[in-house]
């Protein structure tokens, strides 16, 4: 391992320090890189399983990132459709009110057809609302909608949000319920008269659908029950034909909505239909706050997920960036101590090569 001084042909300890000095010079500029990118691994060459885990670790903060950006889009559209619904519970409110002024008797007939024109007005803006309740372009609730937001980093990371229909046709979550038909109840009245067993068919004399509302009272105006000819049930799910177990004659009161009748039938209120239709609008207004509940609901979830995608972003940048990111004060460290191996190894690579010029003393 030693090299002879008095043969010059190879001089071991001048390569020898020349080969320190290259690699002393090579772990600079490693750390230098480091310093001037503020990363650790620059290249997979630089750590092959950190480089893996690191972009690995990269790709999830990306997609919790962007994640969390779609959730704070979704709350938007929500807080959109919830104003768009508060808006229309506000008309709600004072069309029951005007019913319930139109239900005093102490109102002329005018007076009430005023009154219900200025609920076709409140109507038709409740329309409106439900058209111009838009996001990007697309309308939230003219028609029943579900939004599927994508809130998380994986492929099944959704949320389906469904938002009611909600104009005066079909207002509301569950119950669908049609104001217009406030002004389009029409109640027919039938005498019949039956033998033991006989039946009428509400389908042939009425407009009959199921759902009706059907009222059997006997020639003393007495309530009689009469059993229908499908299933028993009242008003009959699949017919509207009555059996009769007693002869007799007999009044039925069918009360129906009339498709035919024309929305413009407000200003033709009646005490009547005012009355009936204060809890209609009861039903109305409970249906719509179930649908603004739902979208309350599900903006509590979303704020939920909010927090935990921050908290997931953190905890797995902070993950990368213990195993990717340099260490500013670990590496300056380094850099000193490096500095000062290549000056000690350029004094010795200097001494290694002037070492051989004693030879040039044998031949004075």
């Amino acid at each position: 391992m030693f090299g002879d001084v008095t043969r010059v042909g190879a001089n071991f300890h001048a390569q020898e320090a020349w080969a320190n000095l290259k690699k002393v010079n090579g772990d600079i500029g490693q750390i230098q890189s480091r310093l001037s990118t503020g990363k650790r691994i620059n290249s997979a060459e630089d750590d092959t399983s950190g480089y893996a885990l690191s972009k690995h670790l990269e790709s999830r903060t990306r997609g919790l990132s962007q994640a969390l950006d779609n959730v704070g889009t979704a709350k938007n559209v929500l807080n959109i459709a919830e104003g768009g619904y508060q808006a229309q519970m506000s008309i709600l409110q004072i069309i029951k009110e005007k019913l319930t002024q139109a239900a005093d008797g102490a109102l002329s007939t005018a007076q009430r057809g005023a009154i219900g024109d200025q609920i076709e007005s409140l109507l038709t803006e409740y329309d409106d609302i439900a058209n111009d309740t838009k996001f990007n372009d697309n309308a939230i609730f003219s028609t029943a909608t579900t939004m599927t937001f994508h809130v998380g980093e994986g492929s099944g990371d959704t949320l389906a949000v469904d938002f009611s229909s909600s104009k005066r046709g079909t207002v509301g979550e569950t119950e669908g319920i049609n104001i217009d038909s406030i002004v389009k109840t029409v109640t027919d009245s039938y005498s019949v008269t039956v033998a033991a067993g006989g039946t009428y068919d509400l389908t042939a004399n009425g407009n009959w659908t199921a759902g009706d509302v059907v009222a059997v009272t006997n020639s003393a105006g007495a309530a009689y029950a009469a059993t229908m000819s499908n299933d028993g049930a009242t008003p009959p799910i699949d017919t509207g034909t009555l059996t009769f177990a007693a002869a007799g004659t007999y009044t039925v009161a069918h009360t129906y909505t009339d498709s035919a009748t024309a929305a413009t039938d407000w200003n033709q209120l009646t005490q009547a239909e005012a009355s009936s239709g204060i809890s209609k609008l009861e039903k109305a207004i409970k249906s719509l706050a179930k649908s603004i509940q739902n979208v309350g609901d599900n903006n509590a979830r979303l704020s939920s997920k909010e927090e935990s995608l921050s908290l997931a972003i953190s905890n797995t940048e902070a993950t990368r960036s213990r195993i990717e990111d340099a260490d500013f004060a670990k590496e300056q460290m380094s850099m000193m101590r490096l500095q000062i191996l290549q000056q000690t190894t350029v004094a010795s690579f200097a001494q290694a090569n002037s070492a051989p010029q004693m030879v040039l003393g044998l031949f004075r």
